[in-house]
C-alpha cells in the first residue's frame, strides 16, 4: 500500500455508509476528552469565550454515551473551574449520582437558574448533595424544602451556609408537627422568630421545650419603655381599638387582670386555685383561673390541657404564684404525683424544673405572645381555615392566625 493510500485509511470517514458498527470506546476518547477539558481550564485571559463553548459543546456529545469513569474525571476537573460552561455543568448535575455529586456539592458555576432546574429533575441523592452546598439562596431552599424529604430538609438545617425564606419556615414548621427532629434543628436557626418557635413549643419534646423557653423567653423592657405613655390615651378612647388593646395587652408589665379580680367571687387568683385543688378542675373555673392571670379561656384551656407540665409551669410564675401552686393545679387536674412504683413524676418534677428555671418577666413574655397569638387573630374566617386543618397565608392574616392554626389544628 502507498504512504498516500494508507494515510488516506486512516483519515476520517464522514460519509453515512461509515457509520456502522463502531469499535469499543478506548483511549482516544478518554485521552479527547482530557484535551478538550484541558482548554475549557484554560484562562479567560487566555482563550476567547467563544472558543470555550465551542469547546465544551463537542465534550457534551463526546460525553453522552460514555462511561461513566469518564464522565465523573470531567465533572471533577471541571468542578473548580468558575467559567465553565453551564450548559455541561448541568447535563453532568443531572447525570448519575457518581458524577453529579463532584458538580452539585461544589460548582460555582452554576447559577440559583441552574440549581433549581437541576432539584426538579433529579433524585432525592441529588437533592442531599445540593442541600450541603457551602452557599445555597433562599429561593434554592425554597426549592429543595418542596419536597418535603427529610434527609434533604435536615440536612439544610444544619447547613449555615444555606438561607431560609418565610415560606420554606413555615413549611418546615407545619411539618414538624409530626417531624420531631425538625423541632430542634429550627429552634437553633437564625432565621427561627419567636413566632416560630412558641408556636413549635406546643408539639415539642421536653428537651426542645426547654431550649424553646431559654431562647424566645426574653423581656419586653425596650417595648414596655418605648410604649408606657400609650396607656393613658389608650384609656381615654375608651380601649375601642381592639388591636390596639391586644397589642398593649401583650407590652404591657403586669400580668394578672384587675378588672377580672374586681369581678371575680375569690379574693385573688391562690383562692381560686386552692378552690380547685379541693374540687377538681371545671370548665367554669378554668376560665376563671385564666380571666384572673390575664389571658383569654381559649389560652387557658391550651396549657390546662397540656399533658407535660411546662406550660404549667409558665402560667404559674408569670403571675407571680408560687411553687406549691404547680402542685395544687396538678392535683386539680387529676394527675398523677407519683408513679406506681412510689417514686416522683418525672412529668411534674420537669414543671418544676422549668418554673425554677425561668424568671417571672420571661415566663409572662411567654404566657402573653401565647395569648396573643392564640387568640387576636381567631376571626369567623380564621376559624373556618381551623376546621377545615388549612393553614392561612401569613400575609393576609398575619403570624398570629398561623399560630392560633397550627396549634388549635393539631390537637387530637
Amino acid at each position: 500500500m502507498s504512504a498516500n493510500a494508507q494515510r488516506q485509511s486512516e483519515a476520517l470517514d464522514l460519509t453515512e455508509e461509515a457509520s456502522g458498527e463502531l469499535p469499543p470506546f478506548g483511549k482516544v476518547r478518554r485521552a479527547l476528552a482530557k484535551r478538550l477539558s484541558d482548554v475549557i481550564c484554560i484562562p479567560a485571559s487566555q482563550l476567547p469565550p467563544q472558543e470555550r463553548h465551542m469547546a465544551g459543546d463537542v465534550l457534551v456529545e463526546l460525553l453522552r454515551d460514555a462511561d461513566i469513569s469518564l464522565r465523573a474525571s470531567v465533572a471533577k476537573r471541571l468542578v473548580m473551574l468558575n467559567e465553565a460552561p453551564r450548559t455541561i455543568l448541568v447535563i453532568l448535575a443531572k447525570d448519575k449520582i457518581e458524577v453529579a455529586k463532584h458538580i452539585l456539592e461544589k460548582s460555582k458555576s452554576l447559577t440559583d437558574s441552574d440549581l433549581i432546574q437541576i432539584a426538579r429533575k433529579v433524585t432525592t441523592e441529588h437533592r442531599f448533595m445540593m442541600a450541603q452546598r457551602r452557599h445555597i439562596s433562599d429561593a434554592v431552599v425554597d426549592v429543595l424544602v418542596e419536597f418535603l424529604e427529610e434527609n434533604v430538609v435536615e440536612m439544610l438545617l444544619k447547613n449555615k451556609g444555606a438561607h431560609f425564606s418565610e415560606t420554606a419556615l413555615q413549611r418546615i414548621l407545619t411539618v414538624s408537627r409530626s417531624h420531631q427532629p425538625y423541632v430542634g434543628l429550627l429552634a437553633k436557626r437564625d432565621e427561627t422568630r419567636p413566632s416560630h418557635g412558641l408556636t413549635m413549643f406546643w408539639w415539642a419534646d421536653t428537651k426542645h421545650r426547654k431550649l424553646i423557653l431559654q431562647r424566645f423567653g426574653v423581656t419586653r423592657a425596650v417595648l414596655q419603655q418605648s410604649c408606657a405613655d400609650l396607656y393613658p390615651l389608650a384609656a381615654a378612647e375608651g380601649w375601642n381599638d381592639s388591636a390596639a388593646r391586644q397589642a398593649l395587652q401583650f407590652i404591657e408589665r403586669r400580668q394578672r387582670n384587675r378588672a377580672a379580680m374586681a369581678r371575680s367571687k375569690f379574693a385573688s387568683l391562690e383562692d381560686a386555685i386552692d378552690e380547685v385543688e379541693k374540687t377538681g378542675m371545671s370548665r367554669e373555673m378554668a376560665d376563671e383561673i385564666s380571666y384572673i392571670a390575664g389571658i383569654k379561656p381559649a389560652t387557658g384551656a391550651q396549657i390546662l390541657s397540656d399533658k407535660t407540665g411546662e406550660a404549667l409551669a409558665i402560667l404559674c410564675k408569670a403571675p407571680g404564684l408560687r411553687q406549691k401552686h404547680i402542685k395544687k393545679l396538678w392535683r386539680a387536674l387529676k394527675r398523677p404525683e407519683t408513679m406506681h412504683d412510689g417514686s416522683a413524676n418525672p412529668l411534674l418534677e420537669n414543671a418544676i424544673a422549668v418554673y425554677e428555671s425561668i424568671s417571672t418577666d420571661n415566663a409572662q413574655t411567654v404566657l402573653r405572645y401565647w395569648n396573643w397569638s392564640l387568640t387576636s387573630s381567631l376571626t369567623p374566617e380564621v376559624i373556618q381555615y381551623i376546621k377545615r386543618g388549612v393553614v392561612p397565608r401569613e400575609e393576609e392574616f398575619g403570624a398570629a392566625a398561623i399560630t392560633a392554626a397550627l396549634v388549635f389544628g393539631n390537637r387530637g
